[in-house]
């Protein structure tokens, strides 16, 4: 069985997400076993889901030794001696360290593999009594062979399983984990629950935080803008041109059909500031020229026709720097995509759709404000 490692070293075990369900009531490993076998079958008729597996397995072959401890006590033999004497040979004990070569190792003992291999090898171990007699371990033990788990998993002290899988092509992380839920809801009974680890988990925790990110970008260009300009109105003029660039990305994204996850949110905020560097060079044209004495109107058209070149350029060599992240191939190739194409048509959109509307936003704007200028002028 083979996996993918994950997108971020070091948070979580394997790519994809990791969904575990916790058996909180009395039932034992075999019930839990089988409850997630059912789960795994519905959410497998899920479009967003695949790859689904798991590592729970509750019918391993396994050899079960049963100890008569009141025999054992009879023959002078302590408990203690005879497990750990299992420990030697079945497994291993750390005796000490020693030095050699400038370097510190471990003192290990274990019976050689060929001494510790059947059945039958059990009788060729022997234990100390208190009597200072070596008693057979197969003097006081028996054995059975019976099936069982050979790893049982905890998550938040529960008795778990862990479900490894991943969002279909076409569906984002998001929507994979909403189908997860769903059908935890509606194939897992009362006595038990979910929840999630590693990067999901992350995912899950920080959830909707990326409009918040977003937001704090525009106020921080907006503040900026108004410290320049020393008016509160002015910036809005540039702020309001950066929707067209979000709308463009969006709608490239939606194209190519690939998901909004944070490598996308990535390119949003790298969008607020390009979308506004193109405003910002037609807004500080249109106010040198107010300031020469040209009327609103004029000093719009005037500025969108002088600085439509440097837009043009500029927003080139931007649009044609990120195409081969459009285009990418190879390992990550994802992850360029979502940045290169999201940048790419929200550069698009903002380069057109500025041109046209940023003069026009700018001259109703600076209109109402010489609007409200003459109303007070009049008032006084």
């Amino acid at each position: 069985m083979t996996f993918n490692p994950p997108a971020i070293q070091g948070l979580g075990t394997v790519g994809g997400f990791e969904f575990w369900i916790e058996n909180r009531g009395d039932g034992g490993i075999q019930t839990l076993e089988t409850k997630t076998r059912e789960f795994i079958e519905k959410a497998r008729q899920r479009p967003e889901l695949q790859g689904l597996t798991t590592s729970i397995q509750s019918n391993n072959m396994q050899l079960y030794i049963d100890l008569d401890r009141y025999k054992a006590e009879t023959l002078g033999v302590t408990i203690s001696e005879v497990f750990q004497t299992l420990q030697i040979f079945l497994g291993s004990l750390y005796i000490n360290n020693f030095n050699k070569f400038g370097r510190v190792f471990q003192v290990n003992v274990q019976a050689e593999p060929d001494y510790r291999a059947t059945l039958q090898n059990l009788g060729d171990m022997y234990v100390r009594s208190i009597h200072n007699e070596m008693i057979p371990l197969k003097a006081f033990l028996s054995t059975d062979y019976t099936k069982g788990a050979n790893l049982v998993s905890r998550f938040n002290g529960f008795t778990s399983a862990k479900i490894i899988g991943s969002a279909a092509p076409g569906f984002s992380s998001g929507q994979a984990m909403a189908a997860m839920e769903e059908v935890a809801k509606e194939a897992l009974p009362e006595a038990m629950t979910y929840a999630w680890s590693g990067e999901a988990y992350q995912e899950k925790a920080t959830g909707g935080t990326s409009g918040g990110v977003l937001l704090i970008g525009v106020l921080m260009v907006f503040l900026i803008l108004s410290a320049l300009y020393e008016r509160w109105s002015l910036p809005f003029a540039i702020i309001l041109a950066v929707p067209f660039g979000l709308m463009g990305a969006f709608v490239a994204i939606w194209f190519r059909g690939i998901s909004n996850d944070v490598y996308f949110n990535v390119g949003l905020v790298t969008l607020i500031a390009l979308s506004a560097k193109n405003a910002i060079l037609i807004v500080e044209f249109a106010v040198i020229k107010r300031e020469e004495g040209m009327s609103v109107a004029e000093a719009a058209m005037e500025a969108a026709k002088l600085r439509f070149r440097a837009i043009l350029m500029t927003s080139l060599t931007f649009i044609l720097g990120v195409v081969p992240l459009v285009i990418s191939t190879g390992a990550g190739a994802a992850s360029r995509h979502s940045v290169g194409t999201g940048v790419f048509g929200g550069m698009i959109a903002a380069t057109i759709l500025a041109v046209f509307l940023v003069p026009l936003l700018y001259k109703l704007i600076d209109q109402r404000n010489e609007k409200k200028s003459q109303a007070k002028s009049e008032h006084v």
